[in-house]
C-alpha cells in the first residue's frame, strides 16, 4: 500500500463506525458472537437491503469527496452481485440528483481476449447496466481493455495501475466473491503483492461462467484482473455475497485463516473492509450456525430444534438417546437448565420435528391450488411427490409455468425438431410451404450463429414450444391432465440471454390476474436462493407483489388459515418449495411430506419428461449429476436425517417453509 493511500484508511474506519448502525457489522451485535469474524460482517435481510445500504455508502462517499473539490474515485466490480447496487444508483440519480460527473472509476477484470462491444463484455456490462443511465464522463471510466495484443498486455496493465495512482488511489472497492473465494480475477495462488496483469482463470471459474457463455467451452481461459495488491491499496472495500451457494466461501473468508489458495482472506489485513451478505450467505457463519458455542442465547423454540438436531449428529446419537453429558460437553448446558433435564428438551424437539411430518392423509382436499414454476420443469424436479398426493385428494391444481425456459435448450433439440416438421410436410403435406420456409430460415441461422448470439424469434419461439410440451407430459404423469398447466412467459425473461430485465408492473399483472382469477387456498412458490441466475428469486419478486397487492392483511405463517378476520381468512398459505440445487433442512422446514418408493419413481419419471433437460443440461451448476439424480439423492437424504434423530423412517421426502 502507498503512502498517497494509507493516511486515509483511518478517514476510511471513521465514516464506518459513524454510520447508521445496520451499516457497522459485528458492532451492532454481541462482541462475542463475532469473535471468530476476522472482517468486519453486516448481515441484512436480503439483497434488496443490501443494494440499498451499499449505494448509499457510494453516493455518501461521492458526495464527500465532491464537497472537497475533488472527483471520487470508484473501484467497480460486475456480474449478477452488484447489478442491484448499480440499479439503486441509477434510481438516486433519477430521484436525488446524484451526479457521476466528477467520478472517476476503475473496474476490476475483463475475459481476454474479449471485444469491447461482445454480449459477454464486462465493458459492455458496465454501459448497459450503470454508465449509460447516469452523467458520467465517457473520458473518466476506466475498463481494462480485453482487445490489447498480448505483447503489449505487460505495458498495458502497468499503465493501468499508474492511472489508479494518478487518480489519487481508490475511494472505495466494490467486490464480489467466487466460490474459490478469488476477488477480481485474483485465484487461488494469487499473491498478496500481486497487481494489474493477465491470469489463467480456473476451472471452477469458467464452469460458474459457463452459462453465460453457452457452455463452458466457450469461456475465455484468460482475464485482465486487478490485482490482490492493487484492490488492498483501496482506502475502503465493500465486499458483497447473495445466495446460500455462497455461504461457505463466506464463512471461510471471514472466520478462515490467510491462505494464498483463497484470495479474499488477504482482506482479514485491510483496515477498513466490510461483508455485505444477506442471511442465506451468512448461513455458515458460526453466529449464525451454532451461536451457542459463543456466548449465551435466547432459546428460542426454532433454536432449540436446530441445537438438540446439530447436538444429535455431533455425537451420532438419535435425539432421545442425548445425556445430560453430552449437552454439556458441547456448550449447552443453558438449554437443560432450562427445560429440567435432558428428556425433556429431547422429548419437546423429538415431538416438534415429528409434528411436522404431514403424510397424504394430512394434506389440503379439495381445495384449489396454484403452484408456480419458474422454468417449466421446477415443479416436478422440486414438488412432484406432492403434486401426486394433492391430485388424489382431490384438489383443484393450475401449475402456472412462469418463464418459457428456452434458453436452457440446445440448438440440437431444435433441428431434430425441424427435421421432424420437415419429415411430415414430406410425408403427411402437414404445414406445406410454411415448413420449408421455416426451416430454412432456422437452418440458415443456427449455420452462423456463434456462442452467445440471441436466438431469433422462430429459433425462441421453437425453444419454447419444445419446454412447454415437455411440461405438460410431466404433468400427466404425475395425475394432472393437460389444461392444468398455464404458461405466463413473463416479460422480464423475454431478452434471449441470460441477464434478465428488472421484474416490472407488466410481470406483476400477469401472476396477479392468474390469482384473481383462481382465487386460491394455497400457492406454491419457489423458495430456492441458490438459483444461479436469479429466475427463481425474481419470480419470488413478482408473487410476492402480486399477493401483497390482493392480500395486504394476510397474516403469514403456519397457522395463517385460523385469522379472525374476515377478509385476511380468505387469503392464501404460501408454501415455499427449493428448486434442483438444495433442500430445507429439516430444522427450517414447516411441513415434511413423505413419499413411498413407488411415489419418488413416479417423481422421477415426470423428471424424465423435460428431454431437453436430461443427459447434459444447458445450466448444470457445479453438479454433474442429471436433476432427477440429484433429487433422487435429497429427497432420500432429508427422509434418512429424520431416521438418524430416531423419528420415523421414510423412503424419501420432500419439505416446505409456509411463508
Amino acid at each position: 500500500m502507498t503512502s498517497g493511500t494509507r493516511h486515509d484508511a483511518a478517514d476510511a474506519r471513521q465514516a464506518r463506525d459513524n454510520a447508521p448502525v445496520a451499516m457497522r457489522g459485528p458492532s451492532s451485535v454481541s462482541g462475542a458472537l463475532t469473535a471468530l469474524e476476522r472482517i468486519p460482517t453486516v448481515v441484512l435481510d436480503d439483497h434488496l437491503d443490501i443494494a440499498v445500504q451499499v449505494a448509499r455508502r457510494i453516493a455518501s462517499v461521492i458526495r464527500a469527496r465532491n464537497a472537497e473539490g475533488r472527483d471520487a474515485v470508484l473501484g467497480l466490480a460486475t456480474g449478477s452481485t452488484p447489478i442491484g447496487v448499480y440499479r439503486e444508483l441509477i434510481r438516486m440519480h433519477r430521484d436525488e440528483g446524484l451526479s457521476f460527473r466528477r467520478v472517476v472509476s476503475f473496474n476490476l477484470d475483463e475475459y481476454y481476449p474479449m471485444p469491447p462491444d461482445s454480449i459477454h463484455s464486462y465493458h459492455r456490462f458496465m454501459w448497459e447496466n450503470l454508465f449509460a443511465h447516469v452523467d458520467a464522463d465517457r473520458k473518466k471510466v476506466h475498463i481494462p481493455d480485453g482487445t490489447v495484443p498480448r505483447p503489449k498486455l505487460e505495458a498495458w496493465c502497468a499503465g493501468y495501475e499508474r492511472a489508479i495512482r494518478d487518480a489519487g488511489g481508490i475511494d472505495i472497492q466494490i467486490l464480489g466473491i467466487g466460490k474459490t473465494g478469488h476477488i477480481g480475477f485474483n485465484e487461488p495462488g494469487s499473491g498478496e503483492q500481486s497487481r494489474t496483469r493477465l491470469v489463467h482463470l480456473d476451472a471452477l471459474t469458467r464452469r460458474d461462467a459457463a452459462a453465460d457463455f453457452f457452455g463452458e467451452d466457450f469461456v475465455p481461459r484468460e482475464a485482465v484482473t486487478m490485482g490482490v495488491a492493487t484492490i488492498f491499496a483501496a482506502r475502503e472495500i465493500v465486499i458483497i455475497a447473495t445466495g446460500e451457494h455462497k455461504a461457505r466461501v463466506v464463512q471461510r473468508a471471514v472466520e478462515g485463516p490467510v491462505d494464498i489458495e483463497v484470495a479474499a482472506t488477504f482482506l482479514q489485513r485491510h483496515p477498513a473492509t466490510t461483508f455485505y451478505v444477506d442471511a442465506a450467505a451468512a448461513g455458515d457463519l458460526t453466529r449464525v450456525a451454532t451461536p451457542w458455542l459463543l456466548d449465551q442465547v435466547e432459546w428460542t423454540p426454532r433454536r432449540t430444534i436446530e441445537a438438540v438436531t446439530w447436538l444429535s449428529a455431533k455425537v451420532g446419537r438419535a435425539i432421545l438417546k442425548l445425556t445430560q453429558q453430552d449437552y454439556a460437553e458441547h456448550k449447552l448446558s443453558s438449554l437443560v437448565a432450562r427445560h429440567g433435564s435432558p428428556g425433556a428438551v429431547n422429548g419437546l424437539v423429538f415431538n416438534e420435528l415429528g409434528a411436522k411430518i404431514r403424510g397424504k392423509s394430512k394434506l389440503p382436499h379439495g381445495k384449489r391450488v396454484v403452484c408456480f414454476s419458474p422454468h417449466p420443469d421446477d415443479d416436478v424436479i422440486s414438488m412432484g411427490g406432492i403434486l401426486r398426493k394433492l391430485t388424489e385428494n382431490g384438489n383443484d391444481i393450475i401449475v402456472a409455468y412462469m418463464t418459457s425456459g428456452n434458453i436452457a435448450v440446445f440448438d440440437h433439440d431444435v433441428r431434430r425438431h425441424v427435421d421432424f416438421l420437415l419429415r411430415m410436410q414430406r410425408d403427411h403435406g402437414v404445414g406445406g410451404a410454411d415448413v420449408k420456409a421455416l426451416a430454412k430460415k432456422v437452418t440458415a441461422f443456427l449455420a452462423r450463429k456463434k456462442p452467445g448470439d440471441v436466438d431469433i424469434p422462430e429459433v425462441a419461439d421453437i425453444k419454447r414450444l419444445i419446454r412447454e410440451a415437455e411440461a405438460i407430459s410431466g404433468l400427466e404423469t404425475v395425475g394432472l391432465p393437460a389444461t392444468s398447466g398455464r404458461f405466463l412467459n413473463l416479460p422480464f425473461y423475454q431478452t434471449g440471454k441470460v441477464k434478465k430485465d428488472p421484474i416490472g408492473p407488466a410481470d406483476v399483472k400477469i401472476v396477479k390476474k392468474l390469482l384473481q382469477e383462481t382465487d386460491p387456498d394455497y400457492i406454491f412458490v419457489a423458495g430456492d436462493l441458490s438459483d444461479p441466475h436469479g429466475t427463481h428469486r425474481m419470480c419470488k419478486e413478482a408473487i410476492d407483489a402480486a399477493v401483497a397487492e390482493l392480500w395486504p392483511n394476510r397474516p403469514r405463517g403456519p397457522h395463517a388459515h385460523r385469522s379472525t378476520d374476515a377478509k385476511a381468512a380468505r387469503s392464501p398459505e404460501v408454501w415455499l418449495y427449493r428448486g434442483a440445487w438444495q433442500e430445507w433442512p429439516v430444522t427450517e422446514a414447516t411441513w415434511l411430506v413423505p413419499m413411498s418408493q413407488e411415489e419418488l419413481r413416479f417423481k422421477i419419471q415426470a423428471i424424465f419428461k423435460h428431454q431437453s433437460q436430461k443427459d447434459s443440461m444447458p445450466f448444470p451448476g457445479q453438479d454433474d449429476r442429471e436433476f432427477w439424480q440429484r433429487v433422487e439423492q435429497r429427497n432420500k437424504d432429508t427422509a434418512a436425517i429424520l431416521d438418524q434423530l430416531g423419528l420415523a423412517e421414510y423412503f424419501a421426502m420432500e419439505a416446505y417453509v409456509v411463508d
